[in-house]
Parts: structure tokens; sequence; C-alpha cells
């Protein structure tokens, strides 16, 4: 059971770290924690999340909490689900982009508000290493069906404006895309790649954040005649996209386009994570929106939403956050303000996405070092000429460059992203502050 309590999850290799007795103690605890009554379950299509949902099911409901099963559905779906059904509470049976032996549980309390380690799972951790479940339930829970899919393809689907017909490419890489893409048929002519269900992801990784995963979807669009094309992760709760020559778009771009999309009806605040370019800032105050850095990490953007009431926010890992959604993500929905904005102009979506590529990203950058907080503190001296800023590990900005440096929360290593005016500075500075870091 070690190791499986994660930051923003539970998570770990099912049989082994994560076993049916475990996701029975965890079911008890999840109910013991919250006092829930109603509790919304979905599940991925891995070959044990049956097994892991007849287990959980049965200490929810010892536990005495009713249970609505969802079936099969995507993690936005599960967040719909919470909020829409009002419930108490949900879990999603997921592992998101891990491989097929892994699995776990996405959870939240009512209205989609997400557990993270200080605000649930460590608590819970503790219930079910301790066994201490309170006195027994005057009353076993019941388990019920529910299909929210088509409620969910219902209402993400409204927010469809399309002007023209669209072709786009879409790789489901065998997991809840599937799911997650109904909202798109009919809407769009849809060309699939990889659209059955298969929890052993026979084709490849499903994981959008590792750029070699999008070598079939590029191939596919490079063919020609697409509009652009879009890769969902494990999930579905992250996407991807490739514009109309396979090009990949950097997630923070697509931030920008979803977020001028939307400040043309409506105008407030929108959160972008500090990692993104500083053409997102930019093209949120260009279109009267309201920009707010936001730390990394679901749990600290939803919470910042709420208290903002913010109308969307983007992470450079592919999360698009809706109020909508119940400050939640829906990958779809992405997808549609994307087909929206190419439908509406006449120049295809590389063109579109040109004026908000306007600085040299280095990308992620992950060294591993002995002591991340002494490396912070190096920079922070070598640098205290900038603008710190320390709301995520540290930031240093300067007229023509900045950079992030953030330890991780599960490993020994620091991650850089830099920016910068040209490539030729770019480049310069971040082999300057890597010595930095490995020095």
């Amino acid at each position: 059971m070690a190791g499986i309590f994660k930051a923003y999850d539970i998570r770990g290799i099912y049989g082994k770290d994560l076993t049916d007795e475990i996701a029975y103690r965890i079911g008890r605890a999840f109910v013991k924690f919250l006092g829930c009554r109603k509790v919304v379950v979905g599940r991925d299509m891995r070959t044990h999340s049956d097994a892991i949902f007849a287990a959980l099911t049965r200490g929810l409901t010892e536990q005495g909490a009713d249970v609505v099963d969802l079936g099969l559905c995507s993690t936005p779906m599960s967040y719909f689900a919470d909020g829409r059904l009002q419930a108490d509470g949900s879990i999603m049976i997921t592992a998101s982009h891990n491989p097929a032996e892994w699995n776990g549980f996405k959870m939240c309390r009512e209205e989609a508000i997400p557990l993270s380690g200080p605000t649930g799972i460590q608590e819970i951790e503790k219930i079910v290493a301790s066994g201490e479940f309170g006195e027994p339930a005057s009353r076993r829970g019941e388990v019920t069906r529910h299909d929210i899919v088509s409620e969910y393809v219902e209402h993400v689907r409204s927010f469809a404006e399309l002007k023209r017909p669209l072709r786009v490419a879409v790789d489901y890489a065998n997991a809840m895309g599937i799911y997650e893409g109904k909202v798109l048929e009919g809407l769009v002519e849809i060309d699939p790649l990889f659209d059955e269900l298969d929890g052993s992801f026979p084709n490849h990784e499903p994981n959008p954040l590792k750029l070699e995963t999008f070598r079939w979807l590029q191939e596919k669009v490079r063919g020609g005649g697409y509009d652009f094309g879009i890769a969902f992760d494990g999930d579905a709760d992250r996407v991807g996209f490739v514009d109309e020559k396979g090009e990949i778009i950097p997630m923070d771009a697509i931030t920008a386009l979803i977020a001028r999309m939307i400040l043309q009806k409506e105008k407030g605040p929108i959160l972008y994570d500090l990692r993104s370019s500083w053409a997102v800032r930019e093209v949120i105050e260009e279109n009267g929106g309201t920009p707010l850095m936001s730390r990394v990490g679901h749990a600290f953007i939803k919470q910042q939403m709420r208290e903002k009431k913010a109308i969307f926010a983007g992470e450079l890992s592919g999360h698009y956050y809706f109020r909508e959604n119940y400050y939640a993500e829906s990958s779809s929905l992405a997808a549609i303000h994307v087909a929206n904005l190419v439908s509406a102009s006449d120049r295809p979506l590389s063109e579109l996405v040109r004026p908000v590529r306007r600085y040299f990203a280095s990308g992620e950058i992950n060294s591993e070092v002995a002591d991340a907080a002494a490396v912070l503190n190096r920079l922070k001296e070598h640098y205290r000429d900038g603008r710190i800023i320390e709301l995520d590990g540290l930031t240093v900005e300067y007229a023509d460059w900045w950079f992030n440096v953030r330890p991780s929360n599960t490993e020994p290593l620091v991650r850089l992203n830099l920016e910068a005016r040209t490539r030729d500075l770019m480049e310069r500075k971040r082999d300057e502050v890597l010595a930095l870091i490995r020095g």
C-alpha cells in the first residue's frame, strides 16, 4: 500500500500496490472522511477496473453510501456527473496515462471539488491504514446505474458554433477518448486512429506530453485533407492538438486561442499556469480579460478558479478547465473551441496559431539533484536582480527572458522551463541556468 497515495490521486500497480482489499478499504475510508451519502463512480477500460469497481463499491455501500454507477466514462464525464447529479462525492477509477498494469482513483467531494494530499488523500490513507471506519452503517447503500455520457455529450455540444464543415483526425489511443470524443461525432467529419477500447494500449502510450506519441496522428494529418488533429490521453482529461500540417501545437498556445474565443463573448478572469508563455498573458489582456497566474496542479487551479470566479484555465500539460464543467477539465470542450475558431476563419490553424507563438521556449528540462531547496536558493541569489516570484518553485523574470524551476513532488528532480525573445538568448540562458542547477 505504501506509495500509492499521491499528491493528487491514488495510483499503483494492480495486484501488487493496489489490491481489491485496499480498494474496499478506500471505499469505506472515503465515506468515513466525507460523511457522504451519494457517490458517483466511473471507470476506464483497464482490464481490472471492473474488479476494482466491485471492491470499492462494496466498501462504499457497507459504509452506508449509495453508489451511482456511471459505467465506462471519461474523467471529465465523472466530474460533470458529480455536479449534475448533486452527489456528495465522486471517484473515477483510472490510472490516466500509466501503463496497463496500473490503476487508481481520482476523487472529489461535492461539485467536483478535488481531493488532494492536504485536503483529503492523506486523511483517507490514515483511515485505510488504521482500519478505524467507525460504527457499522445502520443501512447498506444501494447501487443504481446512470447514463451520464449522453447528458455530457448534449451539454458540451451546446457550445459548438461551426461555420463550415471540418475534417479532423483523432487519435483515441485505445482509451477513454473514445467516449470523450462522442461529443464531436456528427459535428465534424472524424477520421479515427486506435478507436477500439483496449486496456493493454497495444499501439502507444496514451500520453500527449510525450511528443513521440503524436507520430501516428502526424503521419495521418500530413497525408492531407484535415483541418487539424486531436490526441487524447488515457482517461481523456488531457488533450493535444496538431495543425493541418501535422505540426504539434504547444499546449499553452491552445490556452491562448481558447481564451481569445471565450473573451469574445464574455470578459473575466482567466488562469494560466506559471510555465506558460508570456504570450498567453498578453493575449488575455489584448482581448479584455484578466490574466491570473496559477500554480501547477489541478487541485490548485480549480480552487483558484472558484475563488476568482474564473471563466477558463489552461495548463501546460494539456489540462483545460471550464466553469461550465464545474471548474474541471473538459477535453472535448477544448476541441469544440478549436473547431469553432477554425470554422470561423478562412485561414488554416497553423496561421491562427502563429501570432501567439511570439517567443522561444526551452520546453521542460528535468535535472536530477541531491538538494532541490539548495538549488533554488542558489538560483535566487544568482538572479536576485530579476523579478522574483515564489508562487510555485522559483520564477525569475527579466525584460527579455524568464525561467521557472520547480521541484518534483515524487522524484529527486527539478524541472526547468525558460523562455526568451530570441532563440539565441533562450539557448544561452537555458545553458547558463542548467549549469547552475547541475553545478
